[in-house]
């Protein structure tokens, strides 16, 4: 490895080394094969999520829209800094470019940022499902649920693009090891050779927002949300609507529960290892339970994964019957 200790120009640092968890080579194959089985059931959970919205036509509701689309993102997600991460359990040098360093930073934060905003629609739209039931067909169309995910994606995508910039025009002269295994705006900010408490403040300052303004109005949305489902006559009724909404509201609370200590918790950043775990956390344990919660909790979405499967099991057959070519 080539840690620089010192240096005169930023352009002494042309790559950064992701030190991960240091550990003997026994437990990094270990961990490899930990991390690829979390990896391959994140993406075929939330790719048969994708497909039964996509196939059912009784999902194609705004609900079932967004949550095509959080499943979409989640997928990315995960692309966004696990691949890199099997790959530097494996690697000697453990190395990633400068550039691609600060692409994974703006991806990934990208990513936590569209899925703050994709949280808080879904809860406006259970908010106006059934707080207001009679307005609800007419306003939320699908057209406008369409409408709304695209924001959701831009705004995400825009929210953290100025702070990245900023990042990525301070010097760094050396060392260039990374006590993370992702490309974290704290750790760079530290590997900085002159102070940037601009920089520092603009990405804390951004970071913060959209996390707790994102968790109060999901917060209070579903404090509505309660009030409305206990004015309900019927038991079932309350039953289906806590059942709906109780999905969401154990989304919410594992992602937001570890992103709040990583982003917002006072001196989060003097450890080396907590940031680690609470990273592994919400963009590797989070994506891997979302089509699990949404699935098992919610009964359209179980009968349209069956559907899914079936279908697959029919072209599989369907294949399988298919009678081979003669070779002459």
């Amino acid at each position: 490895m080539n840690i620089s200790g010192s240096g005169s120009s930023s352009e002494s640092v042309r790559e950064f080394i992701l030190l991960g968890f240091p550990c003997s080579r026994e437990i990094q194959v270990i961990l490899f094969m930990f991390f690829s089985i979390i990896y391959l059931l994140t993406l075929m959970g939330n790719g048969a999520i994708i497909c039964a919205v996509f196939w059912d036509q009784h999902l194609h509701t705004p609900m079932y829209i967004l949550l095509g689309n959080f499943a979409f993102l989640e997928i990315w997600y995960v692309n966004s800094t696990v691949p890199n991460t099997l790959i530097d359990f494996l690697s000697e040098t453990k190395t990633i470019s400068f550039t691609g360093c600060f692409l994974q930073l703006y991806f990934f934060f990208s990513m936590g940022s569209t899925e703050c905003f994709f949280l808080s629609a879904m809860a406006f739209d259970r908010y106006f499902a059934i707080c207001h039931p009679l307005r609800y067909a007419t306003v939320m169309t699908r057209q406008q649920s369409f409408n709304l995910a695209i924001s959701c994606w831009v705004c995400g995508f825009l929210w953290y693009l100025v702070p990245v910039i900023l990042i990525s025009q301070l010097p760094f002269c050396g060392p260039n090891a990374i006590h993370h295994f992702v490309c974290d705006s704290g750790p760079l900010l530290t590997l900085s050779c002159a102070p940037a408490p601009m920089s520092k403040l603009i990405s804390y300052t951004l970071s913060s927002l959209i996390i707790l303004l994102s968790f109060f109005f999901i917060l209070i949305s579903y404090a509505l949300v309660l009030l409305a489902v206990l004015q309900l006559p019927s038991a079932s009724s309350r039953h289906k609507a806590f059942s709906t909404c109780g999905s969401h509201l154990s989304v919410v609370l594992l992602f937001y529960g570890t992103i709040m200590v990583m982003h917002v918790s006072p001196g989060s950043s003097h450890s080396t290892l907590m940031p680690k775990i609470m990273t592994f956390f919400y963009a590797m344990v989070t994506p891997l339970f979302n089509p699990l919660i949404y699935s098992l909790r919610n009964r359209e979405m179980k009968n349209a994964l069956w559907k899914v499967l079936e279908k697959f099991k029919m072209s599989l057959k369907v294949f399988d019957s298919r009678p081979s070519r003669s070779v002459k």
